[in-house]
């Protein structure tokens, strides 16, 4: 037997009946039911027909429920000593048999043994919270395996205590499983005592292990259960990663208002930078904003941070200084988080606010002050959020800087040409449609417009310096 999972395992060992006759001693005595096909192919024992005795198919049924909860242990030595007896009689056949159905049962369960005690016998609670709902993950431990997992929502009621939470989660699990483990692994103490149980929170060892992968556990269950929201319910899935975020940078208020701040100057030519705004979570692209840098000469980009931090909120607070925004996100380290903050100071709005820096080598959170990074978990929703709205500042300032870019190479390669004037620039470009298709223009075609000697120059001019345009 070369049994693929458990469910095989199964139906190979346990030849369990599938009919829904009712059998019974006066039915096998009188033969009222003739044996089906599964008998004669061999899939079922022929209870119909008394060929397996009640006492043998109930020990069947004990073994399979033994194996679902996990304790395999005594069913396992029990095949190993059939195995060699099988052996011993010369019945290798059948000692083989044995020996697969042992091997399927290790390695099902080793994927699940976690503990260094094979006797350990425990149920685990674990609980995230995420405002007004509560995640939960229950892990059963027999024989030191986990041989049952469950994931649990609920909804909290307006000031309930997380202790009664896990009271009812407890009791939830109780009533759908039964009775519970003598002992209890749990992240803090309910506030229900039950008897006979005892309760743990672990601080090492294995325990802490278990613990720790049902927290694991719930902290994936709140995570994909926030990703269908955001499919079903965008708008409270927005808001849930929201007061995510605002928790994780100790906001007072939601960040229902974002503005993220991004320099760009490439080789030190066209120094811009750029501004994106998120309102409820979602890019709100007609309130982008993009700079030109006006003030500052050279690649700084500390003083270029400051210099657009103080002309976006010194206009903002002359035109509408209520728009202010929550949360400023400002892509870089230290230094532009600094000078953003200077700006901020000197416009007397600090208080008013929080800001704080992306980098993006780590994607940790500088914070004013702070001199210790915040490292967000990499898997949540809010840094997620973080990374997107620092992005979409990133694209729209290179998008940006390669517009300014494409058209200073323009007015280089047309308008620094010996002869070309602003108007002969414009008719050649609105005839040709870019600077490439002119230098490879004929030069009878291009003659027509400028006349034969500027022609020449221009294709000359233009040719020689092709690979700079």
């Amino acid at each position: 037997m070369h049994a693929r999972n458990l469910l095989d395992f199964f139906h190979q060992t346990y030849p369990l009946r599938t009919c829904k006759y009712k059998i019974d001693s006066d039915t096998i005595l009188r033969g009222k039911i003739r044996p089906c096909l599964e008998f004669h192919i061999g899939k079922c024992k022929g209870c119909c027909v008394g060929a397996v005795s009640m006492q043998e198919y109930n020990g069947w049924i004990e073994e399979i429920v033994s194996i679902l909860k996990g304790d395999t242990g005594e069913i396992i030595r029990s095949y190993e000593a059939r195995m060699k007896q099988a052996a011993a009689e010369l019945n290798f056949e059948e000692a083989q048999v044995y020996k697969d159905r042992i091997e399927t049962l290790q390695k099902h369960y080793a994927k699940s043994v976690i503990t260094a005690a094979k006797d350990s016998e425990a149920d685990v609670f674990s609980l995230v919270f995420d405002g007004a709902d509560a995640f939960g993950n229950f892990l059963r431990l027999r024989g030191g395996s986990v041989v049952q997992s469950l994931n649990l929502g609920f909804k909290m009621q307006i000031e309930e205590e997380q202790a009664a939470v896990l009271s009812e989660f407890i009791a939830e699990i109780e009533s759908k499983f039964g009775d519970l483990s003598k002992e209890l692994i749990v992240p803090f103490m309910p506030d229900v005592e039950l008897p006979g149980i005892k309760y743990t929170v672990p601080q090492k060892g294995d325990k802490l292990t278990l613990l720790e992968l049902s927290n694991k556990n719930a902290k994936e269950y709140h995570f994909n259960t926030l990703k269908q929201r955001e499919h079903t319910d965008p708008d409270a899935y927005n808001h849930s990663v929201l007061e995510e975020l605002a928790k994780a940078l100790g906001m007072k208020v939601l960040p229902e208002h974002i503005e993220c701040f991004d320099n760009s100057n490439i080789q030190g030519t066209n120094p811009v930078a750029s501004c994106v705004v998120f309102r409820g979570g979602r890019p709100s692209k007609k309130d982008y904003r993009k700079f030109k840098i006006k003030t500052v000469i050279g690649a700084n980009d500390y003083a270029s941070m400051k210099e657009v931090v103080n002309r976006r909120y010194s206009r903002m607070l002359a035109e509408n200084p209520d728009d202010l925004p929550q949360l400023i996100v400002i892509d870089g380290g230290k230094g532009q988080l600094g000078f953003a903050w200077e700006a901020l100071c000197e416009l007397g709005i600090n208080d008013k606010l929080t800001v704080v820096g992306l980098a993006k080598r780590l994607e940790e959170v500088i914070r004013v002050g702070d001199p210790y990074p915040l490292f967000i978990d990499r898997n949540s929703a809010a840094l997620k959020l973080l990374q997107q709205v620092r992005d979409e500042a990133h694209r729209f300032g290179i998008t940006f800087h390669r517009s300014l870019r494409s058209k200073a190479a323009i007015k280089s390669a047309l308008s620094e040409i010996k002869g070309v004037g602003k108007q002969t620039e414009e008719r050649l470009l609105m005839h040709y449609g870019s600077v490439a298709r002119i230098a490879a223009a004929n030069p009878e075609d291009l003659a027509n417009f400028v006349g034969p000697k500027l022609a020449a120059r221009i294709l000359t001019e233009l040719n020689n310096d092709r690979e700079d345009i």
